[in-house]
């Protein structure tokens, strides 16, 4: 199979490894950009925290939390260059899909599509978008959290935003927002260790025993040292087992505790464009 520069390209935008080890894993894996992630992974090469998947490399992303302060959502709608990711307009209109979702409550991305704007529906203005912008414009993801107190945030730039939800009601509102800018900074992939589902460990525990196994480990000892680096996965990768990032010294779960013993949080979600 022909491997294309553009697929070696985008593999390494995508890990960070160099371009032969991308162009030989691509090889290897007979094009399979996921397969060849797994490659590099297992030889050790450097890997970013975000997958091939991506349905486009452009577009704005925004986050919002209701009047109420107990919903919040996130949307992220695709384009195909910078150029019109940074347009007014642009940003103008997704700012208004997701006013229109928090003034609905929509509840997801098929509800979001049916809502109405000026008359026409928002999946018909995504496609009008398209006619006027000359660009594939398309809606890419939205996500809501749900919680006694919500919080959201929008990085600059509007590539990345974070919403995420606390279990008590209260003056919590610096607390929400250290939460939501952790979560934007950190990129947890689940809320605490029982998060992180069965298909997640497995795959970890694989890649760990291969990389103890390339590294020339004993294969008696593989399972130990699979294990200890998935312990060392959960603390980096899971939002509550994390350090803060306002102070290394202590967990996020740590940190909450400071602030009221009882407090926790109950959900959050992540949208960034290229994952």
């Amino acid at each position: 199979m022909k491997i294309t520069a553009q697929q070696v390209n985008e593999l390494r935008k995508t890990t960070g490894a160099g371009m032969m080890d991308c162009k030989k894993a691509l090889v290897e894996s007979d094009g399979d950009m996921e397969k060849a992630i797994d490659i590099l992974r297992k030889k050790g090469q450097k890997i970013a925290a975000k997958r091939a998947d991506r349905d486009a490399d452009e577009g704005v992303v925004l986050a919002k939390v209701n009047d109420e302060g107990n919903f919040a959502a996130s949307v992220m709608i695709n384009c195909e260059t910078d150029f019109v990711a940074k347009n007014n307009d642009f940003i103008t209109y997704v700012q208004s899909v997701l006013d229109l979702a928090i003034a609905k409550n929509a509840g997801n991305i098929e509800e979001l599509k049916k809502l109405k704007m000026d008359g026409r529906t928002v999946e018909e203005t995504i496609t009008d978008q398209t006619g006027v912008i000359g660009e594939k414009i398309q809606l890419g993801r939205y996500e809501t959290v749900e919680a006694e107190s919500a919080y959201a945030y929008t990085h600059p730039g509007n590539r990345i935003a974070s919403i995420a939800g606390l279990n008590k009601k209260g003056d919590f509102n610096q607390t929400g927002k250290d939460i939501v800018m952790q979560i934007a900074a950190m990129a947890p992939v689940a809320l605490n260790k029982d998060s992180v589902s069965q298909e997640v460990i497995d795959h970890e525990i694989e890649i760990g025993k291969d990389q103890a196994r390339q590294e020339g480990k004993p294969e008696a000892m593989l399972e130990k040292i699979a294990m200890g680096k998935l312990n060392k996965f959960f603390k980096e990768s899971t939002l509550l087992n994390q350090d803060f990032i306002k102070d290394t010294k202590i967990s996020v779960t740590q940190y909450l505790k400071g602030v009221d013993k009882d407090l926790t949080v109950t959900d959050f979600k992540r949208l960034a464009l290229g994952s």
